[in-house]
């Protein structure tokens, strides 16, 4: 009997741990898709909904690794520690080649994306909803 109660106890923890689970892929990682051509990203502004985002980086005809970097507005953007580090690509963009960057949480706000390796203009806007 009791071992019947251990049995039971298990099964309906690990059916509450993948409720859970199923529960926090609802909140879906959507990506955002930016492509990089020399000199500028091809998209100068995005509004998305607050919530989490892939940023998918495309270097098309970039002749050298490109990268992604994105920061709230009105933030000096050459300073590091003002920069949304999981936006970062996990590795540089090879010509013709795609990276992503970890999940990034955006709230409500401005933020201005760019590439110091190609390098692009800073005043592309991502503007969440």
């Amino acid at each position: 009997m009791k071992n019947l109660i251990l049995i039971l106890a298990v099964v309906l923890g690990l059916n509450t741990a993948v409720q859970a689970q199923d529960k926090m892929m609802d909140k879906k990682v959507k990506t955002i898709t930016l492509e990089q051509t020399p000199g500028e990203f091809t998209k100068k502004e995005l509004t998305v909904k607050e919530g989490t985002y892939i940023f998918e980086i495309v270097n098309n005809g970039v002749d050298h690794n490109v990268g992604f970097v994105l920061v709230e507005k009105g933030k000096d953007v050459s300073k590091p520690e003002n920069h949304i580090q999981t936006a970062y690509v996990t590795a540089p963009v090879g010509t013709d080649s795609r990276e992503v960057s970890k999940p990034t949480t955006l709230t409500k706000g401005e933020y201005v994306y760019f590439c110091p390796l190609n390098p692009t203009a800073t005043d592309n806007i991502l503007v969440v909803k």
